[in-house]
């Protein structure tokens, strides 16, 4: 089921470029609507308000944004898994690969043994679901901390990519508020 609020204003305000970049920089990833932001966080709880949600993880950056709305909707923290790692990022950590659609990169992410704890029930949160792959590394940092993935609030779903599809194969409840069947520059989003 979609969320109108956010297929309205992807309608409005979202670019498609060919047949497969759909961008929101103008209220979801760059400039970013807090008003939308919140209702996507609440929209996000509604869903799965029933399933224990202890922590909100993410990936950096795109998705931080739309994490923190949720983990506010939650009253639990957010993490976000860092594509680097810094100097004041010490100790022992869980560690992915995640190849970036966007970037045509391959990134090393991690997150701090200290912010996943095997009794964790984490919901994962991100923009945008394409082939899958940030959420293949959310999901395997999981799995390393002996947590439980609960499900994935993704904001926007590329349905006619496979990820989505592959990821609920393998048993993980993805709810998307947003799922494009199809785009192109001419006759913009089409929707599920």
């Amino acid at each position: 089921m979609g969320f109108s609020l956010l297929e309205e204003r992807i309608r409005r305000d979202g670019t498609v470029r060919g047949t497969d970049i759909l961008k929101v920089d103008k209220f979801l990833n760059h400039q970013i609507d807090v008003t939308l932001l919140e209702e996507i966080g609440l929209e996000f709880h509604r869903r799965f308000r029933d399933v224990g949600v202890t922590k909100i993880l993410t990936i950096e950056a795109s998705g931080i944004a739309i994490a923190c709305f949720a983990a506010k909707a939650f009253g639990v923290p957010m993490v976000f898994a860092k594509k680097n790692k810094t100097k004041n990022i010490a100790g022992d950590m869980y560690t992915a690969k995640v190849e970036s659609f966007t970037h045509g990169k391959v990134y090393d992410i991690i997150v701090s043994k200290d912010f996943l704890l095997p009794e964790d029930k984490v919901l994962i949160v991100d923009d945008f679901l394409a082939n899958g792959a940030a959420l293949d590394g959310l999901i395997a940092l999981v799995r390393q901390a002996g947590a439980e993935v609960v499900g994935a609030g993704i904001a926007i779903e590329k349905a006619f990519q496979p990820g989505g599809d592959r990821i609920r194969a393998a048993g993980v409840r993805v709810e998307s508020l947003a799922r494009v069947a199809a785009m192109d520059e001419q006759a913009g989003v089409t929707f599920y």
